[in-house]
């Protein structure tokens, strides 16, 4: 069963370990959300289960007794004792690494991935879309973030948090934020509000999408200015030569095109190629 809040107090203070705000470390002490999540991660006998940060070990050890085989990445060493009692006997692939640098060569397309984790706050979200742009095998992300990056996750054009992030993941899935989470239900608790996203992988990394990311990022970047100007220089051809061409009206700014307009932009440009 996954820790509750007491449990994991006496872990921690067991080892004499203090949860570190500065890596995000704010862990998850509600078994009703636990399982939420795992209920959400799917079948698993169909595929293996990614965690990036792993904490004192609660998601993991549901993962585990439900099925699942674990591959998580702590990269806090203060933990390993911590870990290694909470995961006593139970078969996981624990590595102690920076899940920054992760070769995504080992994600690849032989195996079904689904990423279940409790981001750590401060680099949780760039693993995430990595992971959706580079991991061939990444099958379903259930991910616990701050609300605001989750809003920002799941986000049209029109909203005021539509951006990168939010073209990003609609590029290579369809995301769906499942339920809100308080402070509360986390130990330390942090200063805003969470919520769980489910992200259901839809099409794998391939030229067209990765080239529509980088047109995007560069009209993002300028985001204030019309994609005419902000995708000059950006674009092989002025765009006033490949926007037409597309349907893209070149006097709206970044935030007015949805993902679909930046993946025509870049089939454009590769049909040019």
């Amino acid at each position: 069963m996954s820790q509750t809040r007491s449990e994991i107090r006496a872990l921690l203070r067991r080892h004499a370990v203090t949860p570190r705000r500065g890596l995000g470390q704010h862990f998850l002490a509600d078994r009703n959300l636990v399982a939420k999540m795992v209920d959400l991660a799917g079948d698993p006998a169909r595929s293996r289960a990614l965690e990036v940060g792993p904490g004192t070990g609660t998601i993991t050890r549901a993962l585990v007794e439900a099925g699942f085989g674990v591959t998580a990445y702590e990269v806090d060493e203060r933990l390993r004792p911590v870990l290694e009692e909470s995961l006593a006997g139970l078969d996981v692939d624990l590595r102690f690494q920076d899940a920054t640098l992760l070769d995504m060569k080992e994600f690849g397309a032989g195996t079904d991935w689904v990423l279940v984790s409790n981001l750590p706050y401060q680099v949780g979200t760039s693993i995430l879309l990595e992971l959706l742009q580079e991991a061939a095998g990444l099958a379903r992300c259930v991910v616990v973030a701050q609300r605001e990056v989750a809003e920002r996750l799941i986000a049209g054009p029109g909203s005021k948090v539509y951006g990168l992030p939010s073209v990003i993941t609609a590029l290579y899935g369809q995301a769906r934020l499942e339920f809100r989470i308080p402070p509360q239900v986390f130990l330390p608790a942090p200063n805003v509000d969470s919520a769980a996203v489910s992200i259901l992988r839809v099409a794998p990394p391939e030229p067209q999408r990765r080239l529509a990311v980088r047109v995007a990022a560069a009209a993002f970047r300028k985001r204030r200015k019309m994609v005419r100007s902000s995708l000059r220089g950006v674009l092989p051809v002025p765009p006033e030569e490949i926007l037409p061409r597309t349907g893209v009206d070149p006097t709206e700014r970044a935030e007015d095109l949805d993902p679909g307009a930046y993946l025509s932009i870049a089939a454009a440009i590769l049909e040019d190629d």
